[in-house]
């Protein structure tokens, strides 16, 4: 009778005492849970809003017309000689990817305690859904970089695509997974330290200044750029723009430090995503 009662069982939860207590499989067990998540984010987001998907388009748009007329025109800054709409672009739609994936990744715990409570699955599914449904966005407006890219382009305005943009699929994917290191971190973190919540944004900002967004790399002093080396997002923001520009500051070297930091990031906050999602129940 017993045996026919365990050969019943499709799946056994044990709990973990590993640092590193990932399981992949488990994860492709449950994609269908993570496109749901996907389907709720990036639908859900905008369902209520006056202009709806438009906004994915408006807000690097904004942002690029406001650095444009506040670096461009009135501090001067220089562009490497590229055309200042399209530079600060480039840097935006990037950037913003990263720092979507991070903010809203970063509240995974708190915003999610109800259903994390009540039922079973790997935690990791939320921001993991989160990092895909941003990659959405982020095609909608790398759709529109392509399109003013073009127009420039025909323009005669002196940018020159070249082969490194073959590189640019695994930028993607580090950007992802350093906004998604970057965020359980911090979401670990949260769950006792709520002050860092309250600090992300003001962090988020200050990091975008210490990376190349508004200002070209070379504008940096050659004995400091060793210390926005160690800025993950510096190597990818310069990469993205020479490799669909043509000017830029890509150094092999920033490169490997770049993906060096990114893959420790990553590892530490699965570490304490891994140990915190067992407890955090009790501090929250």
């Amino acid at each position: 009778m017993s045996d026919n009662h365990d050969s019943a069982w499709t799946m056994e939860i044990r709990s973990r005492n590993g640092w590193f207590d990932i399981d992949v499989s488990e994860l492709w067990r449950y994609r269908d849970l993570i496109l749901l998540f996907v389907r709720r984010d990036f639908v859900a987001y905008y369902k209520q809003t006056v202009l709806g998907p438009l906004w994915f388009l408006l807000q690097p748009l904004f942002t690029t017309v406001v650095f444009t007329i506040i670096f461009s025109n009135i501090a001067h800054i220089s562009t490497d000689g590229l055309p200042p709409f399209l530079f600060y672009l480039a840097g935006t739609i990037g950037w913003t990817y990263f720092a979507n994936c991070m903010t809203q990744t970063s509240n995974t715990f708190i915003t999610n305690a109800g259903i994390f409570g009540k039922v079973y699955f790997p935690r990791l599914v939320v921001p993991i859904s989160i990092v895909i449904s941003n990659l959405f966005t982020f095609a909608i407006q790398f759709g529109l970089f392509l399109a003013f890219l073009v127009y420039f382009y025909f323009m005669g305005s002196g940018i020159h695509p070249n082969l490194w943009i073959l590189i640019i699929p695994l930028l993607l994917v580090q950007m992802a997974a350093l906004g998604l290191g970057m965020g359980i971190l911090i979401s670990s973190l949260t769950t006792k330290y709520r002050d860092l919540a309250l600090a992300l944004t003001f962090g988020v900002q200050l990091w975008m200044y210490a990376t190349p967004v508004v200002y070209p790399l070379s504008q940096i002093p050659a004995q400091w750029q060793w210390l926005f080396a160690l800025n993950p997002m510096t190597a990818i923001i310069e990469t993205f723009r020479y490799a669909f520009l043509g000017s830029g500051a890509i150094q092999p070297w920033m490169l490997g430090v770049s993906f060096g930091m990114t893959f420790l990031i990553l590892a530490l906050g699965i570490v304490l995503f891994s140990r915190v999602e067992k407890t955090f129940m009790d501090t929250i």
